[in-house]
């Protein structure tokens, strides 16, 4: 039980939909934990990053009142991100407490994304707390490869932890991360170990979020590129599946597996967006590619209540924009100055 349990219950106001200016209804909330990680992936995190003081960081009460608030508006799916979620201290009491919406009916998924390397020791208690599904980052199998993506991890360890996840009855996805100079070459062997596990693979393009030490024009593989290249000796089956994400996805007939494509780039995805996010210091931010923001921890602190609150929550996606206009060019400044670690996910 947690203080905010009566937020199970919305209030009459709270019923109508979470609708924005342009007529899409939200239904994802995605919350960044922490700002912290456990590794310092080149395309994601300058090498030596500056994080944020304690006293700025939600606490795990403020993270449940305001992701319940968001359930009592409709939203659907919660998905817990970092930063590396795991890492953050008290992290599965917040799992736990937030769970009680999937019991009550209010919400269909409590998931989250990961980078792995913690999951040998949680995945149980995640699978518990009625986690069915996570998402893994890792964009490669080469242990020299990983260790200079990550600045130091071992994908031994992430690895051992997407096994304890699956023997826990967890489905995991891979996330990838396409990288030209890196990792493109690798692609195909990567998602026939992800098929051949039974794990479901989505491939993603960099995105100009932060600034990091690399130039991300070296980098950049479109993926319409990859899916003509895939299609040139695999049959790609077009599939209507939607996870509540950006992700469009095939069936990959000559391993069985599920194959997904986030192209924020090349085809944004930006006419049927329903989600927004929330960092770990109570920014809101409605679109990933925007710096729109909307303070709820000053909400918060300053002693709202939970219609003051929901208040702040309907005003913030009522301007959430059209779309992004993520652009690639060697030169170009990133779309946001904030890093995708504290962007959450």
């Amino acid at each position: 039980m947690t203080p905010y349990d009566s937020s199970a219950a919305p209030t009459p106001a709270a019923r109508h939909p979470l609708v924005d200016g342009f007529g899409r209804t939200v239904t994802y909330l995605r919350v960044s934990v922490t700002d912290r990680c456990d590794l310092r992936c080149v395309y994601c995190m300058a090498e030596h990053m500056t994080f944020l003081p304690k006293a700025e960081v939600l606490t795990l009460e403020e993270l449940d009142r305001v992701s319940s608030a968001f359930i009592g508006l409709g939203v659907r799916k919660l998905r817990l991100t970092g930063g590396e979620p795991l890492v953050r201290k008290g992290f599965m009491g917040l799992v736990e407490g937030l769970s009680r919406h999937l019991r009550s009916g209010a919400l269909d998924e409590l998931t989250l994304t990961t980078n792995g390397t913690q999951l040998a020791r949680f995945a149980g208690d995640l699978a518990r707390h009625g986690v069915k599904r996570i998402n893994v980052s890792l964009d490669t199998l080469k242990p020299d490869l990983f260790r200079t993506l990550t600045r130091g991890g071992d994908v031994a360890a992430v690895i051992a932890g997407i096994d304890a996840a699956q023997a826990a009855g967890i489905a995991v996805k891979i996330n990838a991360v396409a990288l030209k100079q890196d990792n493109a070459a690798e692609i195909p062997s990567l998602i026939q170990w992800a098929h051949a596990r039974g794990l479901d693979m989505t491939l993603i393009e960099t995105m100009p979020l932060g600034e990091v030490e690399a130039d991300r024009t070296d980098q950049f593989l479109s993926l319409e590129q990859v899916r003509r290249e895939l299609a040139s000796y695999w049959t790609l089956t077009d599939l209507p599946l939607n996870t509540g994400g950006p992700a469009r996805y095939v069936r990959v007939e000559e391993t069985g597996g599920r194959l997904g494509f986030i192209t924020p780039l090349s085809h944004n995805f930006c006419e049927a967006c329903n989600r927004v996010r929330l960092t770990c210091t109570g920014t809101l931010h409605t679109c990933l590619g925007r710096e729109d923001a909307s303070d709820l921890r000053a909400v918060l602190r300053a002693g709202a209540d939970d219609a003051g609150l929901v208040d702040a929550i309907r005003l913030a996606v009522d301007a959430k924009p059209q779309g992004h206009d993520f652009q690639i060019a060697r030169g170009e400044a990133p779309a946001t100055r904030r890093h995708m670690s504290t962007t959450g996910g």
